[in-house]
């Protein structure tokens, strides 16, 4: 039976069988480019748009640590100084969370030649400088509060609003201008990796 099955079924000529190859080999390819668009789309959602969305928080948070601080300039007694400061090291953590976690990604420069990994780094120093002279500031005033006379505490205080205002003040601006460059980059980037999905599908249409 299996003899006789054998004979009314006809052999595949050349031309099927390369049919066949060519239908699987376009089968494969378009599989490959569906898979690397999917990996495309992955990467700028987890990496790009959150990251931005984080970066945006992060602008916040150093707004709203700047906040914290001319609050503390301003506290009337010890306890209101020490009441709106306890919050500064979680603040500042957050940031510091944020930025590694960014950094963690798989960074990337854009056909236009901008750099992620360039502009990252640029926020990170215009942060610690930042952090740097907000620190100054802070221990201004908590040696403001255990001053000896209230002429020294005055003096600590006109120090610290210096601090403040001439130096934390333009390096606050260095952080925002730092952010809005690194975002300016990821956008880009995102840019490519939309275009060189948009021009995979256009190819494997094409060869299909």
């Amino acid at each position: 039976m299996k003899h006789q099955l054998r004979g009314l079924l006809p052999r595949p000529s050349w031309k099927q069988i390369v049919v066949s190859l060519l239908i699987a080999g376009l089968g494969l390819l378009a599989a490959r480019a569906l898979s690397q668009v999917n990996q495309d789309i992955t990467l700028m959602y987890t990496e790009y748009t959150l990251g931005a969305t984080e970066l945006a928080h992060i602008s916040a948070d150093v707004i709203r640590f700047r906040a914290t601080i001319i609050r503390a300039l301003e506290a009337r007694t010890k306890q209101d100084f020490e009441r709106i400061t306890v919050g500064l090291p979680e603040q500042r953590a957050r940031i510091q969370h944020a930025i590694d976690r960014y950094a963690a990604a798989s960074l990337r420069v854009s056909r236009s030649g901008r750099s992620e990994v360039d502009d990252l780094r640029a926020v990170k120093i215009s942060l610690d400088d930042y952090f740097q002279a907000a620190s100054k500031t802070m221990m201004l005033l908590t040696q403001m509060w255990i001053a000896a006379t209230p002429q020294e505490a005055a003096a600590l205080r006109q120090q610290a609003e210096i601090q403040a205002a001439d130096n934390s003040g333009p390096k606050l601006i260095q952080v925002s201008l730092a952010l809005d460059r690194l975002l300016e980059t990821i956008a880009d980037v995102a840019k490519d990796l939309r275009d060189e999905g948009t021009q995979t599908l256009r190819d494997t249409s094409s060869a299909l």
